[in-house]
C-alpha cells in the first residue's frame, strides 16, 4: 500500500516539476508532431494494431501510422467492423487498449454502435477522429461530411454519450496533456475515450518532454483507514457465516485487471467459486473448486442450490444485466451479499466509495486464508460436459456444445455470438488458460465477426492458441466483409457458422414462424473465394450435415492444427435452441409483453 502511494506521489511530483520548467522556459526538449506524440503514447500502452477506414480528414495522420515501426495499420471494410475489431483486440490483450481511427462525421457515426457496446461492457478503446482544420472549424464552411448547417460539434456531442472522456485538440500547448488525460482515463476506468485530431494539428509540433513520464495506469490508492475498516467488516461477516462462503466472479474482475488477485484469494481460501455468464473464463474451468455458471433461475439445479443456500456471497466485479442474471432472478438477498467492484465496495446495504477491489483483494486474502480447511469442507459440483447419447444423427444444440468442448485446447480464444452460441456454450467447460469473448450486455448481433479479427491479432501478440468463432448465419450476414480482412492479414481462425435458417434467438423471443425472422440462405462454402482467397490456398470450407460428419472433421489432425482460415457450415434444426436460451426467452417474453 505504502509503495503504491509513494509511486503515485513521485509521478505527480515529476509532473509538477515539468510544469514549472515549462513555465520558466527551461524546457529544452525536442519537439515532435502531435500525431507522433499520440502514437508514442499508444505504443507505450502496448498497442500493435490500429483499426479503421481511411478518409480525407485522417489521411495525413495515417502516413505517420503507416510509417510507425511497431503499430500496424489493419484497415477494415467499414467503420462498424473496425470498432468491433478494436473491442475484441482490447478484450484479449489485457492491459492494453483497442484503437479505432475514423474520419469526421460519416466515419465516426458508423462506428458509434461499436463504441456504445464498448462503453456498455467496459472495454478500453480509443476512438481517434480525423476532423477538419482549426480554421475550417472556426469559419464553418459547408464542407462534405457536415450536416450543412454549421454544426461542426454535432459529432462531438454524440461521442460524449458513449465515451468516458474526450480530448478535443485545439492547440499545441495543451495537446500532450489532453492526450495523456484521456488515455489514462481509458486504462483506469476501462471505458472508451474520444480524441479529435484536426488535419493541421497532426503535423504541428509540441514538446516531447511529457513522454519521459509514464502514463498513470492505476487508480489512486484506497484510503487506508476506510479500507482497513472495510476489511475488518468483511472478515467479521465471514466469521459469522462460519466459513460457508461462495464466490461469484463476473465481468469487471476481467475488465479491471483483478484476475490475478482474485485467483490468489480463491487458491488461498479454498472458497467454492462460480462465474456469471459475462465472467466466463475468469476462472480456470478445470479448477477443482470451480462449480460452473450461476445465472439465477436459468442455472443448472445443482449450481443454483449451492449458490443460493450459502450463508455469504462474495461477489467480485458483478454486472447484473438481464441476460447476465437470468432476467434478474438472482435469489440472493442483499443481507447475505458483499460486492467488490472496481471503484467501490458494498457490504450488505452499506456502500464504500473509492475502495477498489484490485488493491483490497490482496489484503483481504491475507486475513481470510487461515479459514481454508473449513472452506474445503464445502462440496462443489463437478463442472463437466456430458455428450448425450441421442438416437438420431441430427446435430442438435444439446449435443453440439458438449461435443465442441472436447475440441477445445488450452489457450484457445473462443468467441460466441449473441443468441444460440452465447447461451449454448455456458453449460460446457473451457480448457485451462482459454479466453472467452461474448457481448452479453450490449448484444449487437454481428459483433463477433469484427471482434474475431481483433482477437486473433491480439492472440498472436499474447502467444495464445487458436481463435475459434461460433456465429449464426443471420448474425454473420451483418458483418461478413471482415472475413476478407482476416484473409489479407494472414489470420487463421476457425469459424463455425450455425446454419439454422435465420434469427433463432428472435424466434424464441417472439414470432417463431414470422417471416421477419427468416433470412436468405447463402452458399457459405463459396464465400471465402469471393472475399479474397482467389486461388483457394488461404482457406478451407466445409459443410457438415450430421453428427458423424462433424465428428470426423473435429478429429481430423489438419483441421485441428488450423493451418489456414477455416469455415465450417453446421446444419442445425431451425427451431432448436440451447436450454438456457429457451428459459431466458420465456422470461424475456413475459417481461416485454409483446402481446396483451
Amino acid at each position: 500500500m505504502l509503495a503504491a502511494t509513494e509511486k503515485v506521489l513521485e509521478a505527480e511530483m515529476n509532473r509538477l516539476k515539468l510544469a514549472v520548467k515549462t513555465l520558466q522556459g527551461e524546457d529544452k526538449s525536442e519537439e515532435i508532431y502531435i500525431g507522433s506524440y499520440l502514437l508514442a503514447r499508444l505504443e507505450e500502452l502496448g498497442v500493435t494494431s490500429m483499426f479503421g477506414v481511411p478518409g480525407d480528414f485522417n489521411l495525413g495522420f495515417l502516413d505517420l501510422v503507416e510509417d510507425h515501426p511497431t503499430i500496424d495499420w489493419v484497415g477494415n471494410c467499414n467503420e462498424l467492423n473496425a470498432s468491433y475489431a478494436a473491442d475484441g483486440y482490447a478484450r484479449v490483450k489485457q492491459g492494453s487498449v483497442g484503437v479505432l481511427l475514423t474520419t469526421f462525421g460519416v466515419g465516426e457515426l458508423s462506428a458509434m454502435n461499436g463504441m456504445a457496446g464498448a462503453f456498455s461492457e467496459m472495454v478500453p478503446m480509443v476512438h481517434i477522429a480525423g476532423v477538419p482544420s482549426l480554421r475550417q472549424q472556426a469559419t464553418k464552411p459547408m464542407l462534405h461530411h457536415t450536416l450543412g448547417d454549421g454544426r461542426f460539434d454535432a459529432y462531438i456531442k454524440a461521442a460524449e454519450q458513449f465515451t468516458y472522456s474526450q480530448a478535443i485538440l485545439t492547440n499545441t500547448v495543451s495537446a500532450g496533456a489532453e492526450i495523456d488525460r484521456v488515455l489514462s482515463d481509458c486504462v483506469i476506468k476501462g471505458r472508451p475515450v474520444y480524441i479529435t485530431l484536426p488535419t493541421d494539428l497532426a503535423y504541428a509540433k509540441t514538446s516531447s518532454d511529457r513522454l519521459k513520464i509514464p502514463l498513470p495506469r492505476h487508480p489512486s490508492p484506497n484510503d487506508a483507514d476506510v479500507e482497513s475498516f472495510v476489511i475488518d467488516e468483511i472478515v467479521k461477516q465471514v466469521a459469522e457465516a462460519d466459513g460457508d462462503v461462495v464466490v461469484i466472479a463476473d465481468a469487471c474482475a476481467i475488465r479491471h485487471d483483478a484476475i490475478d488477485e482474485l485467483k490468489d484469494l480463491l487458491y488461498k481460501t479454498g472458497y467454492p467459486v462460480y462465474c456469471a455468464p459475462m465472467g466466463k473464463s475468469a476462472i480456470d474451468e478445470t479448477y477443482e473448486r470451480y462449480g460452473g455458471i450461476y445465472v439465477g433461475s436459468i442455472s443448472r439445479p445443482e449450481i443454483k442450490e449451492k449458490v443460493e443456500s450459502a450463508k455469504l456471497i462474495l461477489s467480485i466485479g458483478s454486472l447484473k444485466s438481464d441476460f447476465n442474471s437470468g432476467n434478474f432472478t438472482y435469489s440472493i438477498p442483499t443481507t447475505r451479499t458483499i460486492e467488490l467492484h472496481s471503484h467501490w465496495t458494498n457490504i450488505k446495504y452499506a456502500e464504500f466509495p473509492n475502495i477498489g477491489m484490485k488493491q483490497l483483494l490482496p489484503k483481504l486474502t491475507a486475513r481470510l486464508e487461515g479459514g481454508k480447511a473449513k472452506a474445503l469442507q464445502l462440496e462443489v459440483p463437478r463442472f463437466d460436459a456430458h455428450v448425450p447419447q441421442e438416437t438420431d444423427d441430427i446435430i442438435s444444440q444439446a449435443w453440439f456444445w458438449p461435443r465442441m468442448s472436447k475440441f477445445f485446447e488450452p489457450k484457445d480464444v473462443i468467441i460466441a455470438e449473441t443468441g444460440t452460441s452465447s447461451f449454448g456454450i455456458l453449460d460446457v467447460p473451457l480448457p485451462k488458460d482459454s479466453v472467452f469473448l461474448s457481448q452479453i450486455l450490449w448484444g449487437s448481433i454481428g459483433w463477433t465477426v469484427g471482434s474475431t479479427l481483433g482477437a486473433a491479432l491480439a492472440a498472436k501478440d499474447c502467444n495464445l492458441n487458436r481463435t475459434i468463432l461460433f456465429v449464426g448465419d443471420g448474425s454473420l450476414q451483418l458483418t461478413v466483409q471482415e472475413l476478407s480482412t482476416m484473409l489479407r492479414k494472414g489470420l487463421k481462425p476457425i469459424i463455425f457458422v450455425l446454419n439454422n435458417s435465420g434469427y433463432t434467438i428472435e424466434r424464441f423471443l417472439h414470432g417463431k414462424e414470422r417471416k421477419y425472422n427468416d433470412i436468405v440462405n447463402w452458399k457459405w462454402t463459396g464465400l471465402l473465394g469471393v472475399l479474397g482467397d482467389l486461388d483457394g490456398t488461404l482457406s478451407k470450407s466445409y459443410t457438415v450435415n450430421n453428427k458423424s460428419e462433424l465428428t470426423e472433421l473435429l478429429e481430423n489432425p489438419k483441421f485441428v492444427a488450423a493451418e489456414v482460415l477455416q469455415l465450417v457450415e453446421v446444419m442445425m434444426p431451425k427451431h432448436d435452441a440451447p436450454r438456457a436460451l429457451q428459459v431466458q426467452a420465456e422470461l424475456s417474453g413475459k417481461t416485454n409483453q409483446y402481446a396483451l
